[in-house]
């Protein structure tokens, strides 16, 4: 399984198993990390960690304090696909495999601005 990202018609294709989401909350100015997984249903997200709360990113009552940030494991879930926009408010989306960090921009070697992203499995040929 590799990981497809699309935006204004571009696809990049990406060889990995896992990956973390991460980017800074535009309003509080607060970093956030997704740990994701590909299957070959979709994208499962296995845990989520905030460095604060506020403006609506409160963690649930499940989260627990590790290492300075809020770290819980959401309910079970596979989505075929997954939205990201960007205000340009916070700076970028930034994926991250094997502790190595990129913007989208950098991943897709333009820069993408307020464009959207669509993250999805995708086969491997």
């Amino acid at each position: 399984m590799s990981l497809c990202l699309v935006s204004s018609g571009v696809v990049k294709a990406l060889s990995v198993a896992a990956f973390t989401l991460a980017w800074t909350h535009s309003i509080e100015k607060t970093a956030w990390q997704e740990d994701w997984q590909v299957t070959p249903s979709g994208l499962e997200l296995v845990t989520a960690r905030i460095k604060g709360f506020g403006a609506g990113m409160e963690p649930p009552a499940d989260a627990r304090l590790v290492d300075g940030w809020f770290e819980w494991h959401p309910k079970p879930a596979v989505m075929p696909q997954v939205v990201l926009g960007n205000s340009g408010a916070a700076g970028e989306w930034r994926l991250c495999v094997d502790g190595g960090c990129r913007t989208l921009s950098q991943l897709f070697e333009h820069p993408i601005g307020a464009n959207v992203t669509v993250m999805s499995a995708c086969n491997d040929p």
